[in-house]
C-alpha cells in the first residue's frame, strides 16, 4: 500500500497507512508537546508555591514570567511540526494534537 493511504474495514475501523518517516516526526513533536506542558505546568506550580512566602514572591514572579514564555513554545512546536510534515509530503491529521 502506498505510504498515506486509509482502508475502511466493514466493521468500520478506520486504518492509516503511514510511512515510517512520518510515523516518527509526529512521535517526536508529540512527545516534545508533552514535555513543554509539563514544563508550564512546573513553572506555574513551583511559582505559586513561592508566592505563599514574602521572601520568594520575586522568585515566583520569575517563574510566572518564564511559565507564560514557555506557553508560546506550544504553538512554534506546532507550526514547526506542520512545516516539517509538509516539507516531507505528509499530510495534517485531525488527530495531531
Amino acid at each position: 500500500m502506498p505510504p498515506h493511504e486509509a482502508h475502511v474495514h466493514p466493521d468500520g475501523t478506520l486504518t492509516l497507512h503511514l510511512g515510517h518517516r512520518e510515523l516518527l516526526l509526529r512521535r517526536r513533536y508529540e512527545t516534545l508537546s508533552i514535555a513543554n506542558d509539563l514544563l508550564v505546568a512546573v513553572w506555574f506550580l513551583v511559582g505559586s508555591f513561592l508566592f505563599l512566602d514574602s521572601a520568594t514572591t520575586e522568585a515566583g514572579t520569575w517563574l510566572f514570567i518564564v511559565g507564560s514564555a514557555e506557553l508560546a513554545v506550544r504553538p512554534v512546536i506546532r507550526l514547526s511540526r506542520r512545516v516539517h510534515l509538509r516539507r516531507v509530503g505528509a499530510h495534517e491529521s485531525a488527530a495531531d494534537f
